[in-house]
């Protein structure tokens, strides 16, 4: 009896002792190392699940507004290089309107014939300065036109080459392989949904007269087109014969292949501004997928015609 009593003494100071001996590792693990491991956890936790919603938020994100930002960003990049460019022009200019101001006044002159030469000077300096800003204004605010363009290839347009003019065989365009001529190269005339306006960056067919058909980025009631080519002053050739002059647009009904809506006729005028908006003369009594532009003339060229960029604006279906 007696020594089951010690028994029972001995497990419960062994069990109490070991109790102990736990809850004094409990609060030691608790206070030293679990909390760290715990925010790091944490930390892992809230990073991974912050990229988990920001992906969340993207699948949710329409098709149309993921593509409207992908035309923003475009956009954006295209305005910061071009001001620039033109940010460096003027820096250019500004130096050789001060050396040529700098060396007038050097020049050892009556004092009459002095005062006259300065203010001639000062005359054509306010002139070119005057210009040059002219110039900057109308380049900068020349692709302002703050319409959305739904022929942007990146948006989701494109080109049916079953209603596409042959492009133009340029027998000085080829492409090699270890200095011999694998075959001609032509560029593609999706070339003119792209934004990449830059010399002989463009879409040729032979002759005067041609058609491209294109398939939108999405249905719209079309409003307007806009067309674009390059200067005269940037023309390796020093001139835009190859532009197109007359052309009309019409738009195409059932998926692409059904009757033409004439929409409107229109003349690119070479001498004005490069890109040239015109709201069209007819209006579409439902929404469409497809837009015909049909060249009628160019600006001279015996050869061929060529074509740089193309816009269509308009009223989404989802707003009609």
């Amino acid at each position: 009896m007696l020594t089951q009593s010690w028994k029972i003494l001995l497990s419960t100071v062994c069990i109490s002792t070991f109790l102990l001996v736990g809850l004094l590792n409990h609060q030691w693990l608790t206070e030293t190392e679990f909390p760290e491991k715990l925010r790091q956890l944490y930390t892992v936790i809230a990073k991974y699940g912050y990229r988990l919603h920001n992906y969340q938020a993207r699948l949710l994100m329409s098709k149309e507004q993921q593509e409207l930002l992908k035309k923003e960003r475009q956009t954006l990049e295209n305005y910061s290089r071009q001001i620039l460019f033109l940010n460096e022009q003027i820096d250019v200019l500004e130096a050789l309107l001060k050396d040529m101001k700098d060396g007038a006044h050097n020049h050892s002159l009556p004092v009459h014939r002095k005062a006259v030469q300065d203010q001639a000077m000062d005359d054509v300096l306010d002139e070119e300065i005057s210009n040059l800003v002219h110039y900057v204004l109308k380049k900068y605010r020349g692709d302002q036109i703050q319409l959305a363009d739904y022929a942007l290839k990146s948006a989701g347009a494109s080109i049916i080459e079953a209603g596409t003019s042959e492009s133009y065989k340029n027998n000085k365009a080829k492409l090699y392989w270890h200095g011999i001529a694998i075959f001609n190269y032509e560029t593609p005339p999706d070339m003119i949904l792209q934004p990449d306006v830059h010399p002989g960056k463009c879409w040729a067919f032979p002759g005067s007269q041609g058609h491209i058909l294109i398939k939108l980025a999405r249905k719209i009631i079309p409003t307007a087109v806009t067309m674009e080519h390059i200067s005269e002053k940037v023309s390796p050739s020093g001139n835009i014969s190859s532009a197109p002059k007359e052309f009309a647009v019409y738009g195409v009904m059932k998926k692409c292949e059904g009757e033409e809506i004439f929409l409107g006729q229109f003349i690119y005028n070479k001498m004005e501004a490069t890109i040239q908006t015109f709201e069209l003369q007819n209006e579409a009594s439902e929404s469409l997928l497809c837009v015909k532009l049909q060249i009628l003339s160019n600006w001279g060229h015996p050869k061929y015609t060529c074509l740089y960029r193309f816009r269509v604006h308009g009223i989404p279906s989802d707003y009609t």
